[in-house]
């Protein structure tokens, strides 16, 4: 059948991925805390809009873990499973290490730019142990690379499995690993320059295998006296 002419309806669709992107947040920053009860009608009224985009944004945090929900019991923000981060830091780690190998012959100079002065803010947040403004830097330095990939299999990933990594990333981002970080993004810029690509990618990867050293074996709470 032929292309409609009009354009169909975009907005609910959008809608979705807006309040799934605003409950994912305040998750990941902490302002809905762990074991924390979450009620469809309260967010709803919080974000302004009905109960059924919060429902099914809930649904997708369910399945990346964020939440839990039981039948005939409240949904509630799931507390950080050490193996969770474990498991999906790995993910998160090769997808960012494959986006920049795939992403070097096709970045701008624009781009280099962007990464450059997403890194400066990004060690700024450091200094100032600011870790939603290292956070938000940070995303920006490495969505650059992401976005330039042009591969959605990979940012599809991405989008699931990295909120999972970054809990636990801002409540440790003011430890030296973060200092460290800077220096590496400043690597990673220079071998995109340079065009290559293999550098690039190890230095990527480099960088985001710094934060397995944040996470610990075993969880404090589980540990007996």
């Amino acid at each position: 059948m032929p292309v409609p002419l009009a354009p169909g309806p975009v907005r609910p669709a959008l809608l979705r991925d807006t309040v799934h992107d605003r409950v994912r947040d305040a998750i990941v920053d902490g302002t809905l805390a762990p074991g924390e009860v979450v009620r469809d009608t309260e967010l709803a009224a919080w974000l302004g809009v009905s109960r059924t985009p919060v429902r099914e944004a809930l649904l997708r945090l369910g399945e990346t873990g964020l939440v839990r929900a039981a039948p005939g019991r409240s949904t509630v923000v799931a507390e950080i499973d050490l193996a969770e981060v474990r498991e999906a830091h790995a993910v998160v780690a090769t997808m960012h290490r494959l986006a920049v190998a795939e992403a070097v012959a096709r970045l701008t100079p624009a781009d280099l730019d962007a990464m450059r002065e997403a890194n400066e803010r990004f060690a700024a947040a450091i200094e100032g142990r600011d870790a939603d403004a290292a956070l938000a830097a940070d995303d920006d330095f490495h969505a650059v690379a992401v976005e330039a990939s042009g591969n959605r299999a990979l940012a599809t990933v991405l989008d699931q499995f990295s909120p999972v990594v970054r809990r636990l990333e801002r409540l440790r981002f003011a430890s030296h690993a973060g200092e460290e970080s800077v220096r590496l993004h400043d690597r990673l810029v220079q071998a995109c320059a340079a065009g290559d690509d293999e550098a690039a990618a190890e230095v990527s990867f480099r960088t985001w295998q710094n934060l397995a050293d944040l996470i610990p074996d075993t969880d404090p709470q589980q540990e007996t006296p």
